[in-house]
């Protein structure tokens, strides 16, 4: 048998164990949490009679679900609401170990509160590559003076998906 036909026949034999071990392709997980959090506002008066301002939240996230991300989080929201009622920021959810989940966050008015959508752009340490989403009614619950707010995350839920399995 020719050097060539042994490679060949040897290729052949392996090749269903390379595509075993392949990585699986990303899918969706889904996740579902709660997040309460105190910290400030500042506001500034508007045309509209709404006022415009920024905030900076942070407090306790708790996750569950079949993500990789059932687990409990340090949540942090920074943004700025425009006084006509769209608000924009970025958070962080710091773990345990430090590894950290990051998002931009976009809202708007609605009776109740605001309805806040969340995009998942990555992650570091285990949740490195993590891409998804989220959205939550996000209710005020307590205005203290000085601008000290506090709040609670309603219905918060989305989905993750990551290039390999989160760890």
């Amino acid at each position: 048998m020719s050097r060539l036909l042994r490679v060949g026949l040897l290729l052949l034999a392996l090749a269903p164990v390379v595509a075993a071990q392949a990585p699986p392709a990303a899918e969706w997980r889904t996740f579902e949490g709660t997040w309460t959090a105190s910290g400030e506002r500042q506001t500034l008066s508007t045309e509209s009679g709404r006022p415009a301002g920024t905030f900076r939240l942070s407090g306790a996230l708790a996750l569950t679900g079949e993500s990789g991300l059932s687990r409990g989080f340090r949540g942090e929201a920074l943004g700025y609401d425009n006084g006509a009622g769209v608000l924009v920021g970025r958070s962080v959810w710091t773990d345990e170990r430090g590894d950290r989940v990051y998002s931009q966050l976009r809202s708007e008015t609605v009776a109740t509160g605001r309805l806040v959508t969340g995009t998942i752009t990555g992650g570091s340490g285990r949740y490195a590559g993590l891409l998804g989403e989220f959205t939550f009614e996000w209710q005020y619950i307590v205005p203290g003076e000085g601008g000290a707010i506090s709040g609670r995350a309603i219905g918060l839920r989305g989905r993750v998906r990551t290039p390999g399995a989160a760890r």
